[in-house]
Parts: structure tokens; sequence; C-alpha cells
């Protein structure tokens, strides 16, 4: 045991003691929120140059309240009320006389200026758009083109002004239907107002008082079961992989021949797992400790799972154990780095599975592909924790057997993982194939 405590002790101070380490441990924060700040520091970063919007309306009753709605925007959301700043472009409406009798030469024509940017966007609104003739049931895009409205722009799916355009057109149209039925507006829009099913927690009863959860948000029901799920799949990546290119270079190097004089194939092995362990413990400490003390300073603590610790290092050192015997396993049977990608892509493959899922696994924790996909020991880990993050009561014995499954398949890939270690340490030139580890596995 001494022997794997020294080998252990010099891979973390391996690892730790290097620039890259240090990179990975700033980086990561980066990586794993980099995406949602960079959205927050880019809102306002957006196109505030006039964009000119031609309308054709073979209706000739809608293009009006466009032209209202757009100058109600130019005059109110265009500018910072604070700084007087241009946050937003000013919507240019144009209109434009069909031309009934050509209508393709008019929208070749308009879809050209387009082009030269001249224009931003042309819409063109169908006759028969206010009283429609067809079944509502009918899809959009197998309506009469006289019932239609159709957005024509270079990024037509993603502009901001059809998005706009929207509200503006279906009031007016809204209006002119109740004005012929001789309905007034604001009875019709009491009679239909829509109403929310707003999501909210459950209640529960504390120290005589009545406690709710309140109201949740699906950013709030995804955001710490996500957040837990990546960063023990960050720990996994930094830890596991990089035990290919230490067994490698040991390997190709000479030096592990040297080392099997004093020590085990075994004790090797396990001693670099051990550090590999320890490596993403020290990672654990430094990244909960410090969202911890970040969610208290800004008063967001009953966010964080305090529950859930415990079993985020277990299952985190369970998988470090299980993926990096299998990676360990790999760089011991073959001879360079080449043969090396192709044989990690099926250990990549498992370590993945659960980002494949997440989403799925998320929306219904207590499903039965959530709750079987959870107890596969490769993606206990990662999808136990998940489940057990959301707000949904898991039942107190499924992290237990998953943890079960995870130790005994964990002691069978260490166990396996020694005896491929063992009979690839030492060969050298001959690719190994996964029959071939399969064989070692067995045989010895």
């Amino acid at each position: 045991m001494r022997k794997i405590w020294f080998i252990a002790v010099r891979e973390y101070n391996a690892a730790v003691r290097t620039k890259a380490f240090i990179v990975s441990v700033v980086l990561m924060p980066v990586f794993m929120v980099g995406g949602i700040v960079a959205q927050k520091l880019l809102k306002n970063q957006v196109d505030t140059s006039d964009k000119r919007l031609a309308i054709v309306d073979h209706t000739n009753q809608l293009v009006e309240s466009i032209e209202f709605a757009a100058k109600a925007h130019n005059e109110t959301e265009v500018l910072d009320p604070e700084t007087g700043k241009k946050i937003k472009p000013t919507y240019v409406i144009e209109r434009i006389e069909p031309n009934k009798e050509d209508p393709d030469a008019q929208r070749i024509e308009l879809s050209d200026q387009i082009r030269a940017k001249k224009l931003f966007a042309f819409v063109e609104i169908g006759s028969d758009v206010i009283e429609p003739q067809s079944k509502p049931s009918l899809k959009s895009d197998i309506l009469p083109m006289s019932e239609r409205v159709i957005y024509h722009g270079e990024s037509a799916a993603m502009d901001e002004m059809r998005n706009w355009l929207r509200a503006p057109l279906n009031r007016q149209i809204k209006a002119l239907r109740l004005a012929k039925i001789d309905m007034d507006a604001d009875v019709m829009e009491r009679l239909t107002r829509y109403v929310q099913v707003e999501p909210h927690g459950l209640m529960s009863m504390e120290a005589g008082k009545v406690k709710s959860e309140g109201k949740r948000s699906e950013g709030q029901l995804i955001a710490t079961p996500l957040m837990m799920m990546f960063l023990m799949f960050m720990m996994i990546m930094i830890g596991a992989p990089p035990l290919i290119n230490s067994v490698l270079e040991e390997k190709m190097q000479r030096i592990a021949e040297v080392l099997l004089g004093s020590v085990t194939p075994f004790q090797i092995m396990f001693g670099k797992l051990l550090g590999t362990v320890g490596v993403s413990l020290t990672m654990v400490v430094l990244y909960v400790g410090g969202g911890i003390l970040l969610a208290e300073k800004i008063n967001a603590s009953e966010y964080v799972p305090y529950h859930l610790l415990p079993w985020f290092i277990v299952f985190q050192v369970m998988a470090i154990f299980m993926f990096g015997a299998m990676f360990i396993a790999v760089g011991a049977a073959c001879s360079d780095l080449k043969e090396a990608q192709s044989m990690t892509m099926p250990v990549m493959v498992m370590v993945m599975v659960p980002l494949f899922v997440w989403i799925n696994v998320v929306k219904e924790p207590l499903s039965a592909f959530s709750t079987w996909i959870s107890l596969v020991p490769t993606c206990t880990p990662l999808l136990m924790l998940l489940r057990q993050a959301t707000p949904a009561s898991i039942p107190a014995w499924q992290p237990w057997v998953g943890l079960a499954g995870v130790i005994v398949f964990t002691i069978f890939c260490v166990w396996a993982a020694g005896r491929i270690f063992r009979v690839g340490l030492l060969m050298q030139g001959k690719p190994a194939k996964i029959t071939d580890l399969m064989r070692w596995a067995i045989r010895g």
C-alpha cells in the first residue's frame, strides 16, 4: 500500500503543479457559464441601423395599423430612456401597391432590392387574410396564398422585425373581424382572455406554518441539475482521458520497465487512479466551495443542494475510478497516440451518453426510461445525480441501488483494467484490438 500511495502522490503533484492544471481550473467556469455571460453582455449589441420594410397589402386595410405601430416603436423603444443612446433599429414602413398582373415580377424586384441593401425585408398580405374561407385546422403552409402573410428576408426565420410584426398585424385583423359582427373589442378581449397555468412547487407544513416553494420557472428547475451534471462531466473529462497520455508516455519511453523492477503493474495502475481521484477532488473543493461562497454572498444559498453534496463526491470518485480504469487499459494496450485515438472512441461514447438524454431525464425524472437508464452503471453518476437534483421525489432505494451497481461495476473495471495493464504495458509494435483487450481481461 505504501508504494501505491507513493505513486498516487507523485501523479497528484505532477498534475496540480503544472500550468495546464491552473489554466483548466480558471477556464472551466468560463466553459460552463461563458455562454450565459456572453449573452448578457451582448444583449444590447445589435444592429441599430434603420430597417426598411416594404408592405404589399392586398387588403388595403392593414398597412396603416402597421405604420402606426412602427411609429410607436420608434418613439418609445429605439432610444435608451436613461442615456438617450440608440439601442434598437428604427422601423421604416414603405407602402407598395400590389402588382396584380404579374405578382412574381414584383416579388423578384423587391427581393433584388433586399440583395442591394435598399430594403431590409418585404411582406405580402393576402387579400383574404381578414375573412379566410378555409378550415382553421389547415397548416399555414398549405393555405391558399390569398389567406397567408408571407415575410421575405435574407434571414427571415431569425428576423426580430418578423416577430415584432405579428402583434400589430393580428391586433388589427382581430379588430376588423369584430367590427364586421358589431362586437366591441374590449368585450371580446375579456371573453377570450388567455389564462396562464403558473408552475409552482409543493406546499408543506414547517413549525406550524404553511410553507410554499413558490413560483418556479423552467430555468430554475433546470439550472441546478444541469450545473451539477456538467460539473461532474467536466471533472471526468479533465481527470480520466489524460491517463492515456500518462501511460503511453511511460510505455514509449521505457519508464514502465524501470518501474516494474520495484512495483507490480497493479500498483502502478491503482496509484495513477488514486492520484487522478485526488486531482478531481481538489477541483471539486475549489468549485463547490467557491460556488457556495458566491451563493451566500448574493443571497442565493437556497438554490444550493447541500443534501446532494455527499452523493456528488461519491459518484465523482466512482466515475473517476470507473472511466479512469478504462482509459488506463486503452493506454496500456496501445503503442502510440494514433492507436489510442481510435481505441478511445468506445469509452468516450459511454462517457457522453448521459449528455444525449439529459433533457428527457430532467423533464420526466420518474419515468421508466429515466429510472432504468440512471441505473446503468456507466450512466448512474451523471444521470442519478441529475434526477436527485430535480424537485421530483426520487424513491430512496434508487440512488442506493445505483451506487451499489456503480461500485460493483467499478471494481470489475479496475480488476479487468489491471489484467489488461499487466499484459499491454510491455507490449510494443503490435496494435491491439478490442478483442485482444477482452481476451487479456479474461485470461490475464
